[in-house]
């Protein structure tokens, strides 16, 4: 019996997200007295793969269908299955991101499964199979008890810091029958962000809001973000208005993320942007209302105009890197 990983890729290459699933794996296997077995889907070298043996993984199992190269949910759910159903595994982990979204509740419902979606703990086995989620758009936590006999849960990225170490995993390939219908939703093109840190990843966000006024004063957030090696983001309404692109909005319609650091620029701080980053280990907030909700949720806050704020303190982060060179 083996614990299953699906160890996504973006061609080729495999991004901290999917390290951190596969150690959380095998941190089950552990548990379990068990093995841990990494599933990858489409084209990867074999070199690759076997990376994944430095986060705990012993086996590797490549689907090489090119068809897998773009997401396809219903063929992503019977690859994996037909994995599990090989390695005769009980729990499959994969990353609560768009694709984990899209193929574990698939996956779940073809192998009968309970699931567990943004796992943001260990499972206790204590008593049970009970793994630790943030509810009501994290203002609660709940602890589900999985009593199904194969389990499949979806962890928050960001949860664990990634600690990689000397490992070897067998790779090897496994061949699946799809037909037509596996492929009916097909993705026609890809637009990919390219030169920054993605945000899911990102340990160091600043992000923005309708307190920067407009477009036209962006520059000196991404001076900022830029001197601190952080991703950029904003809120729903910057994105709604064009201010910024869409992938950059977090929040309960926008993406969810848990860096170290969140530097909140002028934005109110209401449930719906919480909702998307009160994850995060530490939260600064600059806004020039006193009364600003999200002042509630911060760990340290600063009443002013950010457009005079902003530049001095990139300066001063300037000066810091200086004086540790």
């Amino acid at each position: 019996m083996s614990v299953l990983v699906f160890a996504e890729h973006t061609q080729g290459s495999f991004k901290k997200k999917t390290f951190e699933a596969v150690q959380y794996a095998a941190a089950i296997a552990q548990q379990m007295g068990s093995s841990t077995t990494a599933v990858v889907l489409g084209n990867v070298s074999d070199s690759a793969a076997a990376e994944l043996g430095n986060y705990g993984a012993q086996k590797v199992i490549v689907v090489a269908d090119t068809r897998l190269d773009n997401l396809s949910a219903r063929a992503y759910a019977k690859a994996l299955a037909a994995a599990a159903e090989k390695e005769g595994a009980k729990v499959i982990v994969a990353s609560h991101d768009v694709t984990g979204k899209a193929v574990a509740p698939r996956l779940a419902a073809r192998m009968k499964a309970g699931m567990v979606a943004g796992a943001i703990g260990h499972p206790d086995t204590s008593n049970g199979f009970v793994v630790k989620k943030a509810v009501f758009a994290g203002k609660a936590f709940a602890f589900v008890n999985i009593t199904s006999e194969v389990k499949v849960i979806t962890l928050m990225p960001n949860t664990f810091a990634v600690q990689k170490n000397e490992g070897t995993a067998n790779v090897e390939k496994l061949d699946v029958a799809f037909d037509d219908k596996d492929f009916g939703v097909q993705v026609k093109e890809v637009n990919k962000v390219t030169g920054t840190v993605p945000l899911a990843e990102a340990e160091l966000v600043v992000s923005g809001g309708r307190g920067m006024k407009g477009p036209e004063n962006w520059p000196v957030l991404e001076a900022l973000a830029g001197e601190l090696g952080a991703a950029l983001a904003c809120s729903r309404p910057v994105a709604d208005s064009h201010w910024r692109p869409h992938h950059e909005h977090v929040g309960q319609t926008g993406g969810t993320i848990r860096p170290n650091l969140y530097i909140a620029v002028g934005i109110s701080g209401a449930i719906q942007h919480l909702a998307g980053v009160n994850g995060s280990k530490t939260i600064v907030v600059i806004n020039k209302d006193p009364e600003a909700p999200f002042f509630k949720a911060a760990d340290y806050g600063v009443v002013g105009d950010a457009l005079e704020i902003l530049p001095k303190l990139t300066e001063a982060v300037k000066k810091f890197k200086a004086s540790h060179n």
